[in-house]
């Protein structure tokens, strides 16, 4: 009698469901391009308090980016090769479950038809990066500023040890100045005049065939306040037109993203909230086009896991310069107010 009580007991007791990650990108056994698009999501049923981060491991031991609660959307700069990444969940019970992939990482060229498709890594620790002062009221590059000058001063210091995630941090800074306002703008040729990768394009073959960018960063900053606003930008010459996609982050300026209209020359606001965070890495993903028939397409912003659509489209304006570029700028505040910002693991991608 007990022993069938026991068994009744043994066939009647439920295990609780047990935690789990679901990645639906990229697909196991997939090729892909550097950034690689990871999207997934977690859940744990057997603990009442739920899930309380997930994260990436690009390889053993690297927790490459990490978000807390139960969903990621992200882009995450991955080496050539078979790689086996790792997402994992944690739970606020001391349990954690996760899923691992077998991705083979090619340039983005493996995702595109044309085969014109360029990569490039750690763009914070290359040479070829020039900086420039922007002085108020119309922000025309200052011909007269040198870095060490009264007026605004900055500099742009590669290889810092800390704060960095890999020992190749840059740290860019805006020193002060007797000019309120003043803005200090970085930019570097990559493609086309210029190239500082050796990518000259003297045939004007590859430039062309470039239609999808996207600008992967981390940056750190120690107090967020002293920053005016943070710049990203993307810009294409080709075929005597001027594809700016700038993109801004403004901290003292309202805490809100605006993007650029290359017609008008004014910035647009977005609605969409933007706030780093202080005396930590941020990561910060920025996709857009130039579609087919000849427009600017800023499609979204991804800034620590969260990711806003914009889908905005723009008109290009004339230019005789030829190539592709980018741009990185720090703004300074009312005050004056010096500070840092550190970049590290900047990948660039065009197909």
């Amino acid at each position: 009698m007990k022993l069938g009580k026991l068994l009744v007991c043994l066939c009647t007791f439920v295990l609780p469901a047990m935690a789990g990650v679901t990645v639906n990108s990229p697909s196991n056994g997939a090729s892909v391009g550097s950034p690689v698009h990871f999207v997934a999501s977690a859940a744990s049923p057997a603990c009442s308090k739920g899930v309380s981060a997930i994260g990436i491991y690009t390889s053993p031991g690297v927790l490459a980016y990490v978000v807390n609660g139960t969903k990621l959307d992200t882009y995450v700069s991955m080496s050539s090769g078979t790689q086996y990444p790792v997402v994992q969940e944690w739970d606020n019970c001391g349990w954690s479950a996760k899923t691992q992939l077998t991705v083979t990482v090619g340039s983005s060229a493996s995702n595109n038809s044309s085969g014109g498709g360029k990569t490039f890594y750690n763009l914070q620790r290359d040479g070829g990066w020039n900086g420039y002062a922007l002085l108020p009221p119309n922000f025309p590059i200052c011909s007269t500023c040198t870095s060490t000058g009264s007026n605004v001063s900055w500099s742009w210091v590669q290889n810092v040890a800390s704060p960095s995630m890999d020992g190749m941090t840059t740290k860019s800074s805006y020193n002060g100045g007797t000019t309120q306002w003043a803005d200090i703008l970085w930019n570097n040729h990559l493609i086309g005049d210029f190239s500082s990768q050796g990518l000259p394009d003297f045939s004007k073959t590859l430039v062309p065939s470039l239609h999808n960018f996207t600008y992967d960063v981390y940056f750190w900053i120690g107090n967020t306040s002293n920053s005016q606003a943070l710049e990203f930008d993307i810009n294409q010459f080709v075929g005597g037109k001027s594809y700016i996609w700038g993109h801004e982050c403004r901290i003292d300026g309202g805490h809100e993203w605006d993007t650029w209209s290359n017609g008008g020359q004014h910035w647009v606001a977005s609605g969409i909230p933007c706030n780093p965070k202080s005396n930590a890495w941020n990561h910060l993903t920025i996709q857009v086009q130039r579609t087919s028939d000849g427009h600017l397409l800023f499609k979204s912003i991804t800034l620590n896991g969260y990711t806003a659509t914009l889908n905005r489209y723009d008109t290009p304006t004339n230019t005789g310069w030829y190539g592709v570029t980018v741009n990185y700028q720090i703004d300074s505040d009312y005050y004056k107010t010096p500070y840092s910002v550190y970049l590290d693991k900047f990948t660039f991608s065009a197909w």
